[in-house]
């Protein structure tokens, strides 16, 4: 097995327990923490929002551990991290733990990918295998897949973080192991394509993904809370976070290939118009079919516009890669905090959350952002 191959299922498996796990695990489980700890929406959303404050923390930190002579130390100490503070959703009982652990969580789920995603471009561009660069970001739909597996057995809210922490610290464990070869040191920067299109807008693409960012967080934190509402018989709650998981594993290669016929920017705004149509049906679903196509929808779509959105900064600075990888993730960051308290606190007021699903579609704005300026005359 080449270097880059290793590095590629490494990076996957960085990502299934960081995101997958690390940040996702958070959305089944949330109506049984709601249960057992007596929250409303608000606390939920504010729960949620710590761990995207420590993710734009992180995300700010990242660049300089990335390029620095210790990164592969980093790394570890990153991967650490994540798996301690996944196992310490089993010894958090009150807010304020709560609020602490997910905030840490957050700090070192943007380590991981920030470092690790950055080191991969760099090893896949020196080894000539760029083709396989946005392949670790499937690793989400196998990070919730795997969560999924380990929420279905019984137990309370301590059971369930300590089985996922087990969970974690192996797939962690591997993921290390293969990376054990190659260089962590950041070689001479390779440029990248272009894409074409008349866009050199970084900054328009940042904003862009910050409205991302908060519109598929709304789903992504409450979807599981929304179906029940409306669960019928035959189905489980947590049966639509599986949908998500299960349409997150093949969406990064297909919208790809989109992207391969139309170009990384056009691709990128079908799937923003496509996740917001998504968002919109979740909000005004009144059944478990519609609640699970909308589920499709999302995991279809969200990690797609993150391989995407990662890819298109690339070409736009393709010497400041750091950079751009850290730069958009603060700003997807910022608007994952900003929506989960947000929403939250519409869903307690409204009943619902119709709402909240209504000013999720904003990423359509996101959309907006990326279509390139005309010349003018």
């Amino acid at each position: 097995m080449s270097i880059a191959v290793r590095w590629v299922i490494g990076a996957t498996l960085m990502i299934a327990c960081a995101m997958g796990i690390g940040r996702f695990a958070y959305t089944p489980l949330l109506p049984l923490m709601v249960a057992e700890f007596g929250w409303d929406f608000a606390a939920a959303g504010d729960v949620a929002s710590a761990n995207f404050l420590g993710y734009m923390v992180g995300a700010m930190l990242a660049p300089r551990l990335a390029n620095s002579p210790q990164a592969r130390t980093w790394v570890a100490f990153s991967l650490m991290a994540s798996v301690l503070t996944t196992y310490l959703g089993a010894e958090a009982t009150t807010f304020a733990q709560w609020l602490t652990v997910r905030f840490l969580s957050g700090i070192a789920s943007a380590f991981c990918l920030v470092t690790v995603t950055t080191h991969l471009i760099y090893r896949l561009s020196a080894d000539g295998r760029e083709g396989l660069g946005n392949v670790h970001f499937a690793g989400v739909g196998v990070g919730i897949l795997a969560c999924m597996a380990a929420v279905y057995m019984d137990g309370d809210t301590s059971a369930q973080w300590a089985r996922l922490g087990g969970l974690a610290a192996v797939l962690m464990a591997i993921a290390w192991m293969l990376f054990s070869r190659g260089a962590w040191h950041t070689p001479d920067p390779v440029a990248a394509p272009q894409d074409g299109g008349g866009f050199r807008g970084l900054g328009r693409l940042i904003a862009g993904y910050g409205f991302f960012g908060f519109g598929y967080v709304v789903a992504a934190t409450f979807l599981v809370a929304m179906a029940e509402s409306t669960a019928q018989d035959g189905f489980r709650t947590g049966d639509v976070w599986l949908i998500v998981g299960l349409a997150v594993l093949p969406s990064v290669y297909l919208w790809q290939m989109v992207a391969n016929r139309v170009g990384i920017l056009d691709a990128l705004r079908a799937a923003y118009v496509v996740e917001g149509a998504g968002l919109l049906l979740a909000g005004v679903s009144d059944g478990f079919l519609g609640l699970a196509l909308a589920s499709a929808i999302l995991g279809g779509t969200f990690a797609a516009i993150t391989a995407l959105g990662i890819s298109a900064a690339r070409s736009a600075a393709p010497h400041r890669v750091a950079f751009a990888v850290s730069a958009m993730t603060v700003s997807f960051a910022l608007g994952q905090l900003l929506a989960p308290a947000f929403a939250g606190r519409m869903a307690d007021y409204s009943g619902g959350f119709f709402w909240p699903s209504l000013a999720a579609a904003l990423l359509l704005l996101g959309a907006a952002l990326l279509v390139p300026r005309r010349a003018p005359g």
